[in-house]
């Protein structure tokens, strides 16, 4: 089989697998699926939520009636920074856009990371699931401010991975999701798995970026 593959396929296949970084073409199509089925998706629903457009679960609702300018303001800045980021990731080679985008999505960074912090203090989730939201509020605004020094001190490499971790921990909004949504879809324990998913969900990705500063570096340059 391998002898009716032209060369180039061939050199192409045991090149992406001996660098451990898929192809263009399959890291396009999956950070595309990612973003369609499930980043959109839970960036509008926040976006739905902040603005009433949505109705809330009970707890959420009752949350909200508690900290009705600051829950608003989380669901809002974090739904819009979960949206803004793939895009400001997508535009880094144009470096006005990028500028111009990239504080947008700071001031949404900032933003949620703030009011996250009051929010996850005053909900009824689990006390564990409150330390991980807390934790998550933390390191995002920790991240970003990294990333933000990098660039003015113009180490522009260690401001990409940092930008990346950040997004990583952006996306623990998805996982989250993810995972107790599977749960609730098998009769798993809610609480126990609600409160993993509230460590695990940003946990996960951001070790993932931390741990291949190689594998992301090279995956920012593929995936254009």
């Amino acid at each position: 089989m391998a002898s009716i593959l032209p060369a180039a396929v061939r050199n192409a296949a045991f090149a992406s697998l001996r660098s451990g970084v898929p192809s263009r073409l399959v890291l396009r199509v999956t950070i595309l699926l990612i973003i369609g089925c499930l980043v959109l998706p839970v960036g509008m629903v926040a976006l739905g939520s902040g603005t009433g457009l949505i109705a809330l679960p009970y707890e959420m609702f009752e949350l909200a009636g508690r900290a009705p300018i600051l829950f608003p303001a989380h669901m809002l800045s974090s739904g819009l920074a979960l949206l803004f980021a793939p895009l400001v990731i997508a535009v880094r080679h144009r470096p006005d856009i990028h500028r111009a985008l990239g504080r947008l999505l700071g001031a949404f960074v900032v933003i949620g990371g703030l009011t996250s912090l009051p929010v996850a203090i005053m909900s009824h989730s689990p006390v564990l699931a409150r330390a991980g939201f807390v934790v998550q509020g933390l390191v995002w605004l920790f991240l970003f401010g990294g990333a933000l020094i990098a660039i003015r001190q113009r180490n522009v490499l260690r401001h990409a991975h940092l930008m990346m971790a950040m997004a990583a921990v952006t996306t623990g909004a998805v996982w989250f999701r993810v995972i107790t949504g599977t749960a609730i879809a098998l009769g798993l324990p809610f609480e126990p798995v609600y409160s993993l998913a509230a460590w695990a969900g940003w946990i996960i990705p951001l070790s993932l970026v931390l741990s291949s500063p190689r594998l992301v570096s090279a995956i920012l340059r593929r995936a254009t």
